[in-house]
């Protein structure tokens, strides 16, 4: 073999699953056919869970070049509605204002950091599978040559040939209705309020920054992102001229959306500057994620719109989802199905996030009767139960993969302290870990495998927690006793192979 794992395409995604295969010792291969990292703006940020995720990595201080942990934010948007998150009990909407291109960046010098090949200018155009492996052949910057390797993974965007030559289906929805117009572009400095970045527009009030704005006539967002130019962008039902995109052009949307006149100005220098135009959208998912040997991450399995920028929370858990249990099948300790509960839980999280999309963009469509349903459902937003599961469904805290006796299995780990170290900190390397806060450490003494890193100390309920490599918990109990000895050692059998032995009678309290 030359690699356990070839992965098609080094953008984020990609790179976040050989970040996780490295620190649980699998050793993979990243194809990548642009020989240097696209300099065309693409995404701006991350928003929702993934956000505590790379804090749980390392790498969270990294983009964000500050120190200390990620803090919620206190509001955010939901089909050009602002939320205010301050008003409900749990925050989750977390959010990281950082190019694409410099999340590449640090994800590319993480998985060299690990160990990881990036192999860039060389293209995947084709593979073949048997029941061992997986024949994949590669357009070289030195010409074509073939990789062997146990599995294929395709993290090639949209429009993945992985999936194509896999013979996954991609079924779903393209829109054309909406017309899509962005630049960097500069609004006059008086209109602009330093404090909150929101623009005041004359003879039509005030725009909040960074936030969709519907209008009777189409969708206006003006945003100012630290270091860069703003960006404004407009969305419209309408038939876009032929020819490339001009500034004029822009101008021309942003005047017609708001019904008066914002003067623009372009940016100066050798940029790279936003300037597209995108006519309609897809949203799409993959039938199956996996096809014998061929796995699918991110866009390549699931698109959508962009509208509240879910597209990163979502591909980038893909990974990390992915990433340990394919390594547990590559070193033959991986309970019978644990492959396969890639798909079967992460698939559902790609049809909810395609739902929520279309459901923003059908709130966002320009006339009366949109209006009516707008107003009818800002009342249902005054209620704060009713923001809290919008805060939920946007960032993906709701999740739950799977059920059991404690409210807590299946969901996210929540963010404990273990005497003066953050749950973040102990999640570094990657591993399975159990928490255990009893006065004895009785929950330890019954785990009797080293697949598990332990960490002991003293807390409140749960008292113990069983945390597997994505942040999710498999078990939890709030106290001691035969049983939850029980359901530690189903638990570790289930999730990390870990063969069941009659449990401890002296840990009964």
């Amino acid at each position: 073999m030359d690699a356990d794992v070839v992965i098609a395409g080094a953008g984020p995604n990609g790179l976040m699953l050989a970040c996780e295969l490295r620190l649980a010792g699998v050793q993979p291969i990243v194809l990548e056919q642009l020989p240097e990292r696209s300099e065309v703006p693409r995404a701006n940020g991350l928003v929702g869970q993934v956000v505590r995720m790379l804090d749980r990595r390392g790498l969270y201080e990294r983009l964000s070049g500050r120190p200390g942990p990620p803090e919620p934010q206190p509001g955010y948007m939901f089909g050009a509605f602002p939320l205010d998150l301050t008003s409900i009990e749990q925050n989750p909407v977390y959010m990281l204002p950082v190019p694409q291109r410099r999340i590449e960046e640090v994800l590319q010098e993480r998985a060299l950091e690990l160990g990881a090949e990036v192999r860039r200018g060389h293209e995947l155009i084709g593979f073949s599978q048997d029941a061992d492996s997986v024949t994949v052949e590669i357009a070289g910057s030195d010409g074509p040559y073939q990789l062997r390797a146990r599995y294929l993974v395709g993290a090639d965007g949209g429009r993945s040939l992985t999936r194509k030559l896999a013979g996954i289906d991609f079924p779903g929805v393209t829109n054309d209705a909406m017309v899509s117009r962005t630049a960097n572009a500069f609004a006059p400095v008086e209109y602009i309020d330093p404090a909150t970045g929101a623009l005041s527009v004359p003879g039509y009030g005030v725009i909040p920054g960074l936030m969709h704005h519907r209008t009777e006539r189409g969708l206006f967002v003006y945003g100012q992102l630290p270091g860069r130019p703003p960006v404004v962008s407009t969305g419209e039902w309408d038939v876009p001229p032929d020819g490339p995109m001009t500034f004029d052009e822009l101008q021309e949307s942003v005047d017609r959306v708001l019904g008066v006149h914002l003067p623009l100005t372009p940016p100066e220098g050798d940029g790279p500057f936003l300037l597209r135009r995108l006519t309609g959208g897809n949203s799409r998912l993959a039938d199956r994620f996996r096809a014998g040997r061929v796995l699918l991450v991110g866009d390549a399995a699931h698109v959508h719109s962009a509208m509240g920028g879910p597209g990163l929370n979502l591909g980038l858990q893909d990974a990390v989802n992915l990433g340990w249990k394919l390594a547990a099948e590559l070193q033959g300790w991986a309970p019978d199905g644990l492959l396969d509960s890639y798909e079967s839980e992460r698939r559902p999280v790609g049809q909810r996030v395609v739902m929520q999309t279309q459901a923003q963009s059908a709130l966002i469509a320009p006339g009366n009767d949109v209006t009516r349903l707008r107003e009818l459902f800002g009342e249902l937003l005054t209620d704060p139960q009713n923001v809290q599961r919008i805060a939920d469904l946007i960032s993906g805290a709701d999740i739950r993969y799977h059920d059991g006796p404690h409210p807590l299995i299946g969901r996210w780990a929540p963010d404990l302290m273990i005497g003066s170290v953050r749950l973040a900190e102990l999640m570094r390397t990657g591993r399975p870990l159990l928490v255990d806060l009893t006065a004895d450490g009785s929950f330890a003494a019954a785990v009797g495998t080293d697949r598990v890193e332990v960490v002991t100390g003293s807390g409140e309920s749960p008292i113990a927690m069983l945390i597997r490599p994505d942040g999710y918990v498999a078990w939890a109990a709030d106290h001691d006793g035969v049983v939850e000895q029980e359901g530690l050692r189903t638990a570790l059998a289930r999730w990390f192979g870990v063969p069941q032995e009659r449990p401890l009678t002296n840990a009964t309290k």
